[in-house]
């Protein structure tokens, strides 16, 4: 019985990875992101996990001050967490913002790589 269940939330793990659009497709068709009174053309990633306390730490942090972000759970799809190795990748949250990146997860910090 457990290998039924296994086998459908496999199946339905697939079916929703499938479905997803890729960062690039995403990055690509984003001109401008706005929060805290603040207007950047750089996109922010996030890579996280769904249990990590800085994780949601950040989510609250960008919901607060309405950022806009694309997050990425590294447990949720294998080219999630190939595309968080190929960083280098050494812990969650990794948020990117351009060529800026921040490992953990800081408002001051988070704010100084806007400006």
């Amino acid at each position: 019985m457990k290998g039924r269940y296994r086998l459908a939330g496999l199946l339905l793990l697939v079916l929703f990875v499938g479905l997803l659009p890729t960062a690039k497709q995403y990055l690509q068709e984003l001109t401008m992101i706005e929060g805290h009174g603040q207007t950047s053309k750089t996109p922010i990633v996030m890579y996280s996990t769904r249990w990590c306390p800085y994780c949601y730490k950040a989510r609250e942090y960008f919901k607060r001050h309405q950022f806009s972000y694309f997050e990425y759970d590294i447990e949720a799809s294998a080219q999630n967490l190939a595309d968080f190795r190929a960083l280098n990748g050494q812990g969650v949250p990794l948020i990117l913002v351009g060529n800026q990146r921040m490992q953990g997860f800081n408002p001051q910090s988070f704010e100084a790589m806007l400006k």
